[in-house]
C-alpha cells in the first residue's frame, strides 16, 4: 500500500472548496459575533472521561481512542466539539447570567454518518448557556435560520421533535432503563412501526396506544400537534412538551418554507433533553444542520444550568451554497 493513500472516509480538501469552506466559517463566525457569541477553540484532544461526560453511549462509539503516552492515560479524540464547549462555560469561565460561545474546527469519527460522507467533519456551532426553556429555544433556532440566510442557502424546511414524549411515556410505562427501553427506542428511532407494536404489546393499554402512536406522529406541525395532543395521555410531561413545540412552531413559521414535526425522533435522545431541531433544503436528504436542548452537562463538571446549540457540517453546507449560486 502506497503510504499517501488516506484511510477509508478520510480526504483532503483542495483549493476550490478550501476557499469556499474558509468564506463560509468567517462569515458564519462574523454572524455568530454580532449576535454577542464569542469565539472558543476547545483543544482537538481530552481526557476520555471529560470528553464523554453526559453524553451517552451514542457519542462514545463515535470517539477515536488513544492513550497518552506521557501520563499513560487515555484520550479521547473529539468526535463533537459541544461537550468540551459545556465544560468551558461550567468549569473555565464560570459566569453569572447568560453565556453564549461559539466553535469552528474539525471533529473525527469513527464511522461516516452515510455513504459518501467524511469522517473528519468540519464543525461550526453556537451555544447558549443559562437561559431556559423558550426563550433559549427561539433564540438559538432563530440564529441557525438567520446564519444559513447569511450563507444564502434556501428555501427552508424545519424539523422539530421533543425527546421529553418518549422519555415521559417510557417512565410512565415502567420501563426506562431497562433492556425494553432501549429495544423500543431503537425501533422508534428506526421508525419500524410493526416492531414498536410488538414490544409494546405487553404494556398497559394506555401506554401501548400511546407508543404505537408516536412514529405516525409525523408530518406538518399544523397537523401533527393537534393529532397528538388527541392521541397522546395528558400528563404534565407531555402536556409541557407539546406546548414548548407549539410556541417554537409559532415564532418560526414564517421563517422557513415548511415546517415539520416528528414526535418519533430520537436523534441524541441520551444527550439531549427538551426540544430538537433539523434544518433541510430542497433537493438535499442531508440536514444542513441539527441542534437541540442539553440541560445538564455541565453538572459534571460542577455547574448544571440550561443549555442549547446547534452545529452546521461547513463542508456541506459550502457544497449546498455553491450549487444554489450556480443554480445546480
Amino acid at each position: 500500500m502506497h503510504r499517501w493513500i488516506l484511510p477509508e472516509a478520510i480526504e483532503d480538501i483542495l483549493p476550490s472548496e478550501a476557499e469556499r469552506v474558509e468564506a463560509l466559517r468567517r462569515r458564519v463566525l462574523d454572524h455568530f459575533a454580532s449576535r454577542g457569541y464569542r469565539l472558543v477553540q476547545p483543544p482537538l484532544v481530552e481526557h476520555l472521561e471529560s470528553l464523554l461526560t453526559g453524553t451517552g453511549r451514542d457519542l462514545e462509539l463515535q470517539t477515536f481512542k488513544v492513550i497518552d503516552p506521557l501520563s499513560g492515560r487515555m484520550l479521547g479524540v473529539r468526535a463533537d466539539t459541544t461537550p468540551q464547549v459545556a465544560r468551558i462555560d461550567a468549569h473555565l469561565l464560570n459566569e453569572a447570567g447568560v453565556t453564549r460561545l461559539c466553535y469552528a474546527g474539525s471533529v473525527l469519527r469513527t464511522e461516516p454518518s452515510g455513504p459518501g460522507t467524511t469522517r473528519e467533519v468540519v464543525q461550526i456551532g453556537a451555544e447558549l448557556f443559562g437561559e431556559p426553556g423558550l426563550a433559549g429555544d427561539r433564540e438559538v433556532v432563530g440564529l441557525l435560520l438567520s446564519s444559513l440566510a447569511e450563507c444564502r442557502v434556501g428555501p427552508l424546511h424545519l424539523a422539530l421533535g421533543h425527546v421529553g414524549v418518549y422519555r415521559a411515556l417510557s417512565a410512565a410505562a415502567g420501563i426506562a432503563g431497562h433492556a425494553e427501553d432501549g429495544e423500543l427506542f431503537a425501533a422508534l428511532r428506526a421508525k419500524d412501526a410493526p416492531a414498536v407494536a410488538e414490544l409494546a404489546s405487553r404494556l398497559p393499554v394506555v401506554w401501548r396506544d400511546a407508543l404505537t402512536a408516536l412514529p405516525s406522529l409525523y408530518g406538518p406541525a399544523g397537523e401533527v400537534l393537534p393529532e397528538a395532543r388527541a392521541r397522546l395521555p395528558d400528563t404534565p410531561a407531555i402536556a409541557n412538551a407539546l406546548s414548548a413545540l407549539e410556541a417554537l412552531v409559532e415564532a418560526v413559521n414564517g421563517d422557513v418554507e415548511a415546517l415539520h414535526v416528528d414526535l418519533a425522533d430520537l436523534a441524541g435522545y441520551h444527550y439531549h433533553n427538551g426540544a430538537i431541531f433539523s434544518v433541510f433544503t430542497a433537493g438535499r436528504a442531508r440536514a444542513l444542520g441539527n441542534g437541540g436542548r442539553y440541560d445538564g452537562v455541565g453538572k459534571a463538571f460542577g455547574r448544571a444550568r440550561p443549555a442549547t446549540g446547534f452545529t452546521l457540517d461547513l463542508r456541506h453546507l459550502a457544497d449546498v451554497a455553491s450549487d444554489r449560486q450556480t443554480g445546480a
